[in-house]
């Protein structure tokens, strides 16, 4: 079972956030030590005025100073706040959506790739199994529809190049999106006998003609996924004895 790091995220928002929230706090400091400095009042009003700059209109009125001086300076301290509180608001919602606009950008490309594509491949799992086929199929004039829910899987398939569907390949939707009514051949690769029978059970009913090619436990299993229509079953550890066999 895959487990994630709940903090990982998180952490990473405060470092980013640590450089705007630093800035502003550090110009909420100068304007209070400005105003503090060059207007002769207390923090309190100092802040007060950071928050209604019209008071420092009003303060002037009343008692003197450079007010020339302290109204541009307030100027320009408000102007810091605001591109300040910008910056945390970019942040936070870079943060926030910035990896699923992303994640929604590349799934409709490649939903528009897919609709293009006649004669693929569709492998249903990127495990071991799954990308070993991938790999050997990318090496031909073949393209390769990986279906995988399993999300580290899933961009590792992206990462080597391959379209990828992030969902359950036994489900009819998954491989409707994948395809499948015009694809060459299916290949049902997950580490799981049961998982491979459904999807060729699945695939045959939604595209009669394509190939299927199931990946099973044992010959117990071979049996069943010919009985549901698999044109090809390969049993890994019958295949590697094999290998072994040839080798010696």
């Amino acid at each position: 079972m895959e487990h994630s790091d709940s903090t990982g995220p998180d952490r990473s928002l405060l470092r980013r956030l640590s450089r705007p929230v630093l800035a502003f706090v550090g110009l909420v400091a100068a304007g209070v030590f400005g105003f503090v400095t060059f207007g002769g009042v207390g923090v309190v009003n100092a802040l007060f005025w950071l928050l209604d700059p019209t008071s420092i209109e009003l303060h002037f009125q009343t008692h003197e100073g450079p007010a020339t001086l302290v109204k541009g300076y307030a100027i320009v301290v408000l102007t810091g706040l605001v591109v300040a509180g910008l910056w945390i608001g970019e942040t936070v919602l870079s943060a926030a959506f910035g990896g699923q606009i992303q994640q929604e950008l590349t799934r409709m490309q490649i939903s528009q790739r897919l609709q293009e594509l006649d004669d693929h491949i569709v492998v249903c799992g990127y495990g071991t199994f799954g990308q070993t086929v991938a790999e050997q199929i990318g090496g031909t004039d073949a393209q390769v529809v990986v279906i995988e829910k399993q999300t580290e899987q899933y961009e590792r398939a992206l990462d080597d190049g391959h379209l990828a569907l992030e969902a359950d390949a036994s489900r009819e939707d998954a491989l409707t999106d994948a395809g499948i009514k015009r694809a060459d051949t299916v290949v049902g690769a997950i580490d799981d006998t049961n998982a491979n029978i459904q999807i060729a059970v699945l695939a045959s009913q939604l595209a009669p003609t394509v190939q299927l090619i199931v990946r099973a436990g044992d010959r117990q299993d071979e049996t069943v996924a010919r009985r549901v229509g698999a044109d090809e079953v390969i049993i890994p550890e019958v295949v590697s004895g094999k290998q072994v066999c040839e080798r010696l």
